[in-house]
């Protein structure tokens, strides 16, 4: 019988063959399907997280939890308005003469103080009578200026917008996002004062160009701050793609709007020999800071380690468990030494193990791709995966600068972003002035009035000490 030949009914060596094949090019196109399909869910689900509504948590409960404090001794401490410094109104409430229940006459007992703080809906109008003349000696112009004046505009310019209404312009037009339309509503709704969203916006941009030494002041700040948070968002100027950057210093804070999102945009900011720490969300450029000492986000993470939980197999979602218990573990860590339970030779020693724990787990191979991807950036972030306890008073997440963030994705979503790149430059502006403000927990009012009143270029006592 011939040896290259099968009986009937059995196939050959070479069907065989075949149908291996077939089969294996079948497996391969269903794992590709399942990997498309898995990048389409893992997307699907951050997108969904991107546009949830505020506060959402997914579908409500059947029976929720009643909302607010529990009454009783639960409840907590009670707040109450503070009684005011001053009194501008003293009003006499009298008693009715007759009871309203029975008609009987009403007897005076005691008298006791009610507050009310409101606002006035008033426009303040001056008028300076300026005088005009010349110099004796060479025949120049000269022209009295009083302090409360922001201008030395005289003709068709002579009626100005004041001080107090330009700076709240600023804080709901920059720092809010509501539109120059909006904004010169709610100034003739509530103060009666009358003025076209072109005026406001020619106005808040002189603003923004005598806020500008300031500005440059700020972003000296915190090339030289010791730790900086920074982080990026998409912004629109023009309608085209552009970047809006926020660096958090303990003191400052600062926004640059830029063309793009790579290291040259960073090094504008910081400079490109940068030497302190740096919290950031493990975005690629940032390490070619190579003089600054990195602090990735632990929260992108641990968040990102959820994620794929959330779609992994259940032998494929060991790794990013364990990734996720272990970063959860120097987060408690950092918390212990903080409450002064362990001490500092102890803090070493149980990060060693952190350390010598994660090494462990990045020394396997992996055959999920998912777990491959997660794998290959914890290695490249490794080194930087507990700065924070290496140096106690890093921040071991990238929240500050997310939190500064956030006002300025609201704008976004209200108006899109800047029509013109000069509006573009008094946004970053106004808006680094207006948050560094709040967050020395200085009067912004007080301040852009300073500016205003200015006749010459000042900075602002906005600038940290860096002696």
């Amino acid at each position: 019988m011939n040896p290259g030949k099968q009986s009937s009914g059995n196939p050959s060596v070479e069907e065989l063959i075949k149908e291996n094949q077939s089969l294996r090019e079948q497996l391969n196109k269903a794992q590709a399907e399942i990997e498309r399909l898995r990048k389409a869910l893992e997307e699907a689900l951050r997108s969904l997280k991107r546009q949830a509504a505020p506060f959402s948590k997914g579908q409500p409960k059947s029976n929720p939890k009643r909302p607010g404090r529990k009454s009783g001794s639960e409840y907590g401490q009670r707040a109450f308005r503070a009684i005011p410094d001053r009194v501008d109104e003293q009003i006499a409430v009298g008693l009715p003469k007759r009871c309203p229940d029975c008609g009987g006459p009403v007897i005076h007992d005691s008298t006791h103080a009610q507050f009310q703080e409101d606002i006035v809906q008033r426009t303040i109008v001056r008028r300076f009578d300026v005088e005009i003349g010349h110099c004796e000696s060479c025949g120049g112009h000269v022209q009295g200026r009083h302090p409360q004046q922001t201008s030395d505009a005289l003709g068709a310019a002579q009626v100005q917008v004041g001080p107090q209404a330009l700076t709240l312009a600023a804080h709901l037009t920059k720092q809010l996002g509501i539109s120059h339309e909006r904004t010169a509503q709610v100034l003739e709704w509530g103060y009666g004062l009358a003025v076209s969203r072109s005026a406001l916006c020619r106005a808040i941009t002189r603003l923004g160009k005598k806020a500008e030494p300031t500005y440059q002041e700020l972003q000296i700040a915190v090339r030289h701050s010791l730790v900086n948070r920074i982080d990026e968002t998409s912004w629109r100027v023009a309608a085209r793609l552009q970047w809006l950057w926020v660096c958090v210093s303990d003191e400052v804070t600062l926004y640059a709007i830029l063309p793009g999102r790579g290291f040259a945009q960073a090094a504008s900011i910081l400079g490109e020999d940068y030497e302190g720490f740096l919290n950031h969300d493990g975005w690629q450029p940032y390490y070619r800071f190579d003089h600054a000492f990195h602090q990735t986000c632990l929260s992108h993470l641990i968040r990102r380690c959820k994620d794929m939980i959330e779609t992994a197999s259940a032998a494929a979602a060991r790794f990013p468990q364990a990734v996720m218990q272990s970063l959860r573990d120097g987060l408690a860590l950092r918390d212990r030494y903080a409450r002064q339970e362990i001490s500092l030779h102890g803090l070493s020693v149980a990060t060693g193990r952190l350390v010598a724990n994660m090494e462990r787990l990045l020394a396997k191979t992996f055959r999920d791709p998912a777990n491959r991807r997660l794998a290959k950036h914890l290695r490249h972030e490794q080194p930087w995966l507990f700065t924070f306890l290496y140096c106690p008073g890093i921040e071991a997440t990238n929240n500050a600068a997310e939190r500064a963030l956030r006002p300025a994705v609201v704008a976004r979503k209200t108006w899109g972003g800047n029509r013109t790149e000069n509006g573009a430059n008094t946004q970053q502006i106004l808006i680094s002035i207006l948050t560094t403000c709040r967050q020395q927990g200085k009067d912004s009012f007080d301040r852009i009035a300073k500016l205003l009143f200015s006749p010459t270029p000042i900075v602002l006592d906005l600038v940290p000490d860096s002696s």
